[in-house]
């Protein structure tokens, strides 16, 4: 292992759930405004996830007001507060770019059944 590779394991994050494609989370991000620090949450599907790691990022989308908005999360920053699963999504693939061009109803991952 070269120095590199052990600075990047050193900054890390080991609290974060794991996830993947198709899940429902929310994001808590520490969002800076001037000098004050709030708790900003973004809920969505997650609908890609890269690993690289320390570069490793993933994708969330949710609609607001009508409109898609999508979101791009570095996943080891410190701005990012937790990770919170709300549901487990059923889906047959990693990256979920399909559900941009549909809408309503069709855009609804089916939540996986545990028992």
């Amino acid at each position: 292992m070269n120095t590199i590779d052990y600075l990047q394991m050193e900054q890390m994050r080991e609290d974060i759930p794991s996830f993947k494609a198709g899940d429902t989370i929310k994001v808590h991000l520490r969002v800076r405004e001037g000098d004050k620090e709030r708790i900003q949450i973004f809920q969505g599907d997650v609908i890609a996830k890269r690993n690289n790691g320390l570069a490793s990022t993933f994708t969330v989308r949710k609609v607001s007001f009508g409109i898609g908005v999508e979101r791009v999360f570095p996943l080891h920053s410190p701005f990012l507060d937790k990770v919170e699963i709300v549901k487990t999504g059923k889906v047959r693939r990693g990256k979920l770019y399909y559900l941009r061009n549909l809408k309503g109803k069709a855009a609804k991952i089916e939540e996986k059944k545990t028992w």
